[in-house]
């Protein structure tokens, strides 16, 4: 069953007001937000950030990954333009959730990369699922976007949902020498796009 809409507010944050939209899984009962600034409804080529919770980067600042500094940026690109749209979805390292997380940075402190270390436990390398996307961003009217992310597999993931991905705007940010093996993998293993200029 889709994600349902229950409720929005205000949401003023050091990068200008903007309106926050609850959603629920009725299934599962995981709950994911949209933020948006400025009008987004029916709006053509709406910067867009789609991102998956990373409470560990999100909120305390760590620096094994580049997901706060994106969080950040994204928020800024955003204000900056005067319209656009963040969907921040709940699954926590990859879809393995927070436990299983630092189970991972336990065994990436002993030597593995990500993706050996969700291996290891027994996961896939990335357990996302975008399909809750196409709920809330047809609750918010938004059918074509400019999406910032570095990963093609979100692009084609969004483009089989039927939203139009009317291009891909690089988001490199936050890089240091704490994250330089993880964004290596990234790179490496699940194909990320670092140093590639915007297109299709």
């Amino acid at each position: 069953m889709p994600v349902q809409f229950v409720a929005a507010c205000e949401l003023p944050t050091q990068y200008g007001k903007f309106r926050m939209h609850g959603f629920e899984d009725p299934d599962t009962r995981q709950e994911h937000v949209a933020l948006t600034f400025g009008d987004v409804a029916n709006q053509s080529g709406l910067i867009c950030r789609v991102h998956s919770e990373c409470l560990t980067g999100d909120c305390l600042f760590s620096m094994r990954c580049d997901c706060g500094s994106q969080l950040q940026t994204a928020l800024q690109r955003i204000s900056e333009e005067g319209r656009g749209v963040l969907l921040y979805l709940r699954q926590e390292g990859r879809g393995i959730g927070l436990i299983n997380k630092i189970r991972a940075y336990q065994l990436q402190d002993a030597g593995a990369d990500t993706v050996e270390a969700n291996e290891r436990l027994g996961f896939d390398a990335d357990l996302r699922d975008y399909t809750m996307c196409k709920s809330m961003f047809s609750h918010l009217q938004v059918s074509s976007v400019r999406l910032m992310t570095n990963n093609p597999v979100k692009v084609n993931a969004l483009t089989k949902l039927g939203i139009v991905v009317e291009g891909r705007v690089p988001i490199e940010t936050g890089q240091n020498d704490h994250n330089a093996r993880y964004l290596e993998t990234k790179a490496g293993k699940l194909g990320h796009l670092l140093g590639v200029s915007e297109g299709r």
